[in-house]
C-alpha cells in the first residue's frame, strides 16, 4: 500500500524530516540493506585478506592497485548519470499517476444527461457507467499485478459485476491480435447513441459532452497501455547500473585503509570502517533503488499504487452518483447569509488570529506614489523625443522616457540645470535638489527652426533629482 506520511510534514518544526527516518515500511532501509549487507561482507573480506593473510611483496602490489583504483574512480560521472535517471523516471512515475482512469467527470455527466426515472432510465445510466469501470479494469487488468491476482481470468471480472455472461461471450467473440480493453467504450458510444434516439438523452450538445468525457477516459486508458508497452530504453538502464556496480566495486579495493607509507600521509590513519564510503553507498546505491521501485508503479512494491482500492472506490462512487443520486436533491432553503452584504464564515479560537491578517491585494498596492501633478499628467508617448542609444537598439531595448544625453548637452534650448533653494522655491522642493527643466513649446518651435529636420518635444517636464552637497 501507499505509505502516506502528509500528516506528519504538515508544519515546518525543528528537525521535521528527522521523525521520518525511524520508519521502516517504505523506507530507503527495508530496500537497500540487503545490497549494503552485501557490500560491507565484501569489503571485511579484502580487507581482513589485505592484513593477515598477504605477504609483504604481495600488500605492495595491492597498495598500488587500491592507490590506482581510488584515483580512477572519479571519471565515472555518477551525479550526472544517476540525477538524469532518476529526474526521468520520476516524471515518468507521475505522469502515470496522473493517467489512471477516474470515472468522476463521467458520471457526473450521465447522472445529469441520461434522464428518466423508471427502470428504462436507471438500467442505462447504470449499464453506461459500468462500460466505463470495465474499460478500466481491462487495462489495469493487462498492466498490474495487483489486479491480476484479483482477477486472473475474465470470469473472475463477472463474478465481481463488472460484466455479465452475454457481455463475456459478446466479447470473447470478437476476435483481435492486440488488447481489447477499448471495446467496452464502443458499447458505450452504441448505447448513448439509442439513449438518443429514445429521447433519454434530450440534444445533440448533451450527447457530445457524453461522448466528450468518454473520449478523455479512453485516452487515459490508453496512455497506460502504452507507458507499460514502451519502456525507457534498455541501454539507458543498463549504463545507470553498470555505473554504479563498476564504481562500488573499484570501491572495494581503493577505499581500503592502507599501512603507512611515506609520501603516503593520509595511509596514517586507519579507521577500519570506511564511514564515508559507507554513506556514498548508501546515497548512490539508494538513488538507483528508488528508481527501481517507481520505474514500474503498478507491481506489489510498498508506494506503488493501489490499483484495487481504486476500482472499489470506482465502482462505489460512479454507482452512487448516477443511481441513488439521480434528481435526488434536498430542498432549496435561503443560506445563512441572505440577508447580509457581506459573508463572514466564523472562526474558532484556534483559528482567530488568522482574522487579524490583512488580504493580499497585490504586491504594488502598497507603493507609494510620487506626489506631483506635474509628474502624474498623462500625455501622449509621442511627445517625447528620445533617443536610444546604439547598444540599447542592438540589445532590443525599449527608449528610457527621460533626457537624451544630446539635450543635456545643449546651452540654450536644451535641459537647464538650476540650484533651487528651499527660500526660493516651491514647497514640493527641497534644498539641495536639482531641478530639471525640459524645452517648453516656445523653444521648441526655435530650435525646429534652426533645424527643422529634427522633431520637436511639446509640453514641460519637470524633474527632481536629490543632489548630495
Amino acid at each position: 500500500m501507499t505509505i502516506s506520511y502528509t500528516l506528519k510534514v504538515a508544519d515546518a518544526r525543528f528537525a521535521g524530516f528527522s521523525k521520518l527516518l525511524f520508519r521502516w515500511k517504505g523506507s530507503i532501509y527495508k530496500l537497500l540493506y540487503k545490497e549494503f549487507i552485501v557490500f560491507i561482507i565484501l569489503y571485511s573480506i579484502f580487507s581482513v585478506t589485505y592484513r593477515y593473510f598477504l605477504s609483504h611483496e604481495q600488500k605492495i602490489l595491492f597498495e598500488n592497485v587500491a592507490t590506482y583504483c581510488d584515483k580512477q574512480t572519479s571519471l565515472i560521472p555518477m551525479s550526472f548519470v544517476l540525477g538524469f535517471y532518476v529526474t526521468l523516471i520520476v516524471n515518468r512515475w507521475w505522469n502515470q499517476y496522473t493517467n489512471i482512469p477516474l470515472p468522476d467527470q463521467l458520471m457526473c455527466v450521465v447522472s445529469s444527461n441520461v434522464h428518466g426515472v423508471d427502470e428504462r432510465g436507471r438500467m442505462l445510466r447504470r449499464t453506461l457507467i459500468r462500460y466505463a469501470n470495465l474499460s478500466a479494469v481491462l487495462i489495469l487488468h493487462s498492466i498490474s499485478t495487483r489486479v491480476r491476482k484479483r482477477f486472473p481470468s475474465l470470469e473472475h471480472v463477472v463474478e465481481a459485476g463488472f460484466m455479465t455472461n452475454e457481455e463475456l461471450k459478446k466479447f470473447e467473440s470478437l476476435y483481435s491480435d492486440f488488447n481489447k480493453y477499448w471495446i467496452p467504450c464502443v458499447w458505450f458510444t452504441n448505447l448513448a447513441a439509442q439513449a438518443r434516439r429514445e429521447g433519454r438523452i434530450q440534444d445533440d450538445v448533451a450527447l457530445r459532452l457524453l461522448m466528450d468525457e468518454l473520449n478523455r477516459h479512453r485516452a487515459k486508458c490508453s496512455l497506460l497501455f502504452h507507458y507499460d508497452w514502451i519502456s525507457i530504453p534498455l541501454v539507458y538502464t543498463q549504463v545507470v547500473t553498470i555505473a554504479v556496480y563498476s564504481f562500488f566495486a573499484f570501491c572495494l579495493i581503493g577505499r581500503q585503509f592502507l599501512e603507512p607509507r611515506p609520501g603516503y600521509e593520509e595511509d596514517n590513519i586507519d579507521f577500519y570502517i570506511p564511514i564515508f564510503t559507507l554513506l556514498q553507498f548508501f546515497f548512490y546505491a539508494g538513488w538507483l533503488k528508488v528508481a527501481e521501485q517507481i520505474i514500474n508503479p503498478f507491481g506489489e512494491d510498498d508506494d506503488d499504487f493501489e490499483t484495487n482500492k481504486l476500482i472499489d472506490r470506482n465502482l462505489q462512487v460512479s454507482f452512487l452518483s448516477v443511481d441513488d443520486m439521480y434528481q435526488n436533491l434536498p430542498p432549496m432553503e435561503k443560506d445563512k447569509y441572505w440577508n447580509e452584504s457581506t459573508a463572514q464564515p466564523p472562526y474558532t479560537i484556534a483559528t482567530a488570529n488568522e482574522t487579524h491578517k490583512p488580504s493580499f491585494l497585490g504586491s504594488t498596492f502598497d507603493m507609494r506614489a510620487i506626489d506631483s501633478p506635474v509628474l502624474n499628467r498623462q500625455v501622449e508617448q509621442d511627445s517625447f523625443k528620445t533617443q536610444t542609444p546604439l547598444l540599447n537598439r542592438f540589445l532590443n531595448v525599449a527608449a528610457s522616457p527621460t533626457i537624451s544625453l544630446k539635450s543635456l548637452g545643449r546651452s540654450n534650448q536644451g535641459v537647464n540645470l538650476l540650484w533651487k533653494h528651499a527660500d526660493n522655491c516651491s514647497s514640493n522642493l527641497q534644498s539641495n535638489e536639482l531641478y530639471l527643466v525640459t524645452p517648453s513649446e516656445e523653444d521648441s518651435r526655435n530650435d525646429n527652426q534652426n533645424n527643422p529636420s529634427e522633431s520637436s518635444s511639446t509640453g514641460t517636464v519637470t524633474l527632481k533629482v536629490p543632489q548630495n552637497v
